[in-house]
């Protein structure tokens, strides 16, 4: 009964983008541009809800915040990938902002993966905005509208990639769902006056 409890709404979207992951590929493979961005719209769309629909309901679990960092990590990859396939001159005109979005990514997964042996799972709030940032900037940068939102995501992320690294280095032990950085050195701070 309790795996059953696991599978509800929340989680049940976070997986759905862990099946859109290889399916976005395949459509990059086969040069399907505008079944791709529909089917990204989806995989942000749920992105954006699934935690705050757990929230709601009460639904929130360590379980779902790893299956919703996994389900990320999966949309990502398979976002990088295929821009290469499907965008190969945008990538190159604007592959600063590129690289830092994908190091964004990548740098903070390697650090928990060296420091707890998984994937961290913060869902901060500055992930949060960096994440719907880049989201809304990625969409108008492929539909030739404008490049400098997307340009202001990547900033965004890098600053949202170096706060996650800090926490993963400042937290004796993994923990999901941490709000800010600010939020660790106040729990410390808290820990360290109690030990006083």
């Amino acid at each position: 009964m309790r795996d059953l409890h696991r599978w509800r709404l929340p989680n049940l979207l976070s997986a759905s983008r862990l099946v859109a992951a290889p399916v976005l590929l395949l459509l990059a493979l086969q040069g399907h541009r505008e079944a791709f961005l529909w089917l990204l719209a989806v995989a942000f769309f749920t992105d954006a809800i699934d935690g705050t629909l757990a929230r709601l309901t009460g639904q929130a679990s360590r379980f779902g915040a790893m299956l919703d960092s996994w389900a990320d990590v999966a949309v990502y990859a398979a976002v990088a990938v295929s821009m290469l396939l499907l965008w190969p001159e945008l990538v190159r005109r604007e592959g600063l902002a590129f690289g830092a979005v994908v190091a964004s990514f990548v740098v903070p997964a390697l650090v928990g993966l060296v420091r707890f042996r998984r994937f961290t799972s913060y869902h901060t709030r500055l992930v949060k905005l960096a994440v719907a940032a880049t989201a809304a900037g990625l969409f108008l940068l492929l539909l030739d509208l404008a490049a400098w939102p997307f340009r202001i995501a990547a900033v965004l992320a890098v600053l949202a990639a170096l706060e996650e690294v800090v926490i993963t280095l400042l937290l004796a032990e993994e923990r999901s769902n941490v709000s800010s950085l600010l939020e660790v050195l106040r729990t410390r701070r808290h820990q360290d006056d109690a030990h006083d």
